[in-house]
């Protein structure tokens, strides 16, 4: 992860406002968004904006890059304990809704086959 070895680990989905399962696409969108909005020279240099906007694009350099986002995602802090109920299901919907996305496979074991029923 880039950024300062002292520096506490961030959740780049939530500093870019997007899903854990947003497309290159909406990543892009939302960083051009954000990163007109913490422009520091729109805030006159105000040294809490060029730290938000550092921030940002902090975080699309990790997501925009394919190998630096699955290095994040295997080992990325997400902040889970500061989202609501809501927030959380909201923003991680497509890791908890695919098989995949949580490392299942689609014959796993909740789907009973006919050998094991033959067994039992």
């Amino acid at each position: 992860m880039e950024g300062n070895v002292n520096s506490t680990p961030k959740d780049y989905y939530k500093i870019l406002e997007v899903d854990y399962d947003a497309t290159d696409e909406k990543i892009k969108l939302n960083y051009r968004k954000l990163a007109l909005k913490w422009h520091p020279d729109k805030h006159n240099g105000d040294s809490a904006v060029t730290a938000k906007f550092q921030e940002i694009n902090e975080a699309y350099k990790v997501l925009i890059d394919p190998d630096k986002r699955f290095e994040y995602d295997l080992t990325g802090i997400y902040e889970i304990d500061k989202y609501t109920l809501r927030e959380y299901l909201a923003r991680f919907k497509g890791m908890i809704l695919t098989c995949n996305g949580l490392g299942i496979s689609h014959t796993s074991i909740w789907v009973m086959s006919p050998t094991y029923l033959q067994y039992r």
